[in-house]
């Protein structure tokens, strides 16, 4: 059964490893994966290995259907953020283990009534917790210090948020912000895929500094980028779809 990583701005390959381009066709379009030879691993890259499809413009619904479709039942997703929480500073990292819901108009329900019926999935465990305790347990092993709970604000972009949304967002419980979580995590409990994901820091957002300063560090990128992999395939590795899915 084949496992997925989903990454999204800075990490657009696997270093080390070659990688085949597949085009998968589903109900909601065309999705792109890359199978890795000789494993049963797929990398996607969300924004395209050359980043240019904004987080608004994702399709979202096709590439959680193609993984889906192609079997994969456990999936770790890595994100860029800004932080909020000032426990979090620039190239922190963090798992998620909640959201807050601030995109619009994104296709973000494969129950669109009709043939695909109606259904209320439950989102009180959106993140898979056998993977969120693998990737916390396994951490240290990479040089991670890894921040366990954290609550992901999603917000539609492309542009940056104003320093009165982020005083909004801390105040509802946000600890960082993006705009690429959601639907996807959502999407991912929809089909009962085992979803995880970890995100990285590479700014402040508005209004914690007098102007946004991204992170700009390529040596630090470079470490963050293979540690966070590592992590996810030796996670990947030592769980199974048993372990963690049908929840």
């Amino acid at each position: 059964m084949s496992v997925a990583i989903i990454a999204g701005t800075a990490i657009y390959d696997i270093p080390g490893k070659a990688l085949r381009k597949e085009r998968i066709e589903t109900p909601y379009g065309s999705a792109f994966i890359y199978r890795v030879a000789g494993e049963d691993l797929i990398f996607l890259a969300r924004h395209g290995i050359k980043h240019d499809t904004p987080p608004h413009k994702v399709n979202y619904r096709a590439n959680i259907k193609a993984l889906e479709m192609i079997g994969v039942k456990r999936v770790l997703a890595t994100n860029a953020v800004g932080s909020i929480n000032t426990e979090i500073p620039p190239l922190g990292l963090a798992l998620l283990t909640d959201f807050l819901d601030f995109t619009s108009n994104r296709k973000s329900t494969f129950f669109d009534g009709g043939d695909s019926g109606v259904k209320h999935v439950d989102m009180s465990i959106t993140y898979c917790p056998t993977l969120n305790q693998q990737l916390l347990a396994l951490a240290p092993s990479f040089d991670i210090d890894l921040r366990p709970e954290t609550v992901y604000v999603c917000t539609n972009g492309p542009r940056l948020e104003s320093p009165a949304e982020i005083r909004m967002y801390a105040q509802l419980g946000g600890d960082v912000v993006g705009m690429t979580g959601i639907p996807e995590a959502t999407l991912a409990r929809e089909l009962g895929l085992c979803y995880a994901a970890v995100v990285f820091s590479v700014n402040w957002a508005a209004g914690i500094e007098e102007t946004i300063r991204f992170v700009a560090d390529s040596d630090s990128f470079d470490k963050i980028r293979a540690d966070i992999l590592a992590l996810f395939i030796e996670t990947l590795k030592t769980t199974s779809d048993e372990d963690c899915c049908g929840w």
